[in-house]
């Protein structure tokens, strides 16, 4: 685990080496897609088929204020027995403006990309209106895994309520 959080932070930190795509890009625009199924459609609408899909078998998901999820079993869990089940329904919006991707390549050929950006959270519950919870950043590894986009890492984190 070590290594792979050393890896992490290693990718993070190089991100200046790497030039963002354009957002017209088959790139951008496929992550992007990806992005929407995992969330406007996995998260949003708890259909846990998208995590089962779009999550590499070797997952790893930290979030500063949930701790370290260390395998897409329990990612899929987590939704399916947790937040899916929760009294209220929790409803994530990309800020669309922030959304950044920047390939990773070896040797020229691309293996993966990273995808940044922030995301809001709000919770719908009973006959209230829509209500704010919290912003954050997020940075997704995707991979290709046999010529398919896979989420291999997701980083969650700098949540803050708009009372802080």
């Amino acid at each position: 685990m070590k290594k792979t959080l050393l890896f992490t932070i290693l990718i993070l930190s190089s991100l200046k080496v790497f030039s963002q795509v354009e957002r017209t890009s088959e790139l951008f625009k496929t992550l992007k897609s990806k992005d929407s199924l995992l969330f406007n459609i996995g998260f949003n609408k708890c259909d846990i088929s998208q995590f089962e899909n779009l999550v590499s078998d070797d997952f790893e998901f930290y979030h500063d204020t949930a701790g370290i999820t260390d395998s897409k079993a329990g990612f899929v869990s987590m939704f399916r027995d947790g937040v899916c089940k929760m009294s209220y329904k929790a409803i994530r919006k990309l800020d669309e403006e922030t959304l950044q991707v920047y390939p990773l390549k070896k040797n020229g050929q691309i293996y993966g990309a990273l995808q940044t950006g922030v995301h809001r959270f709000y919770a719908l519950e009973n006959d209230k209106p829509e209500y704010f919870t919290s912003i954050a950043k997020f940075t997704n590894i995707w991979i290709l895994e046999e010529n398919i986009w896979k989420l291999r890492r997701s980083l969650s984190y700098d949540h803050q309520t708009e009372d802080e």
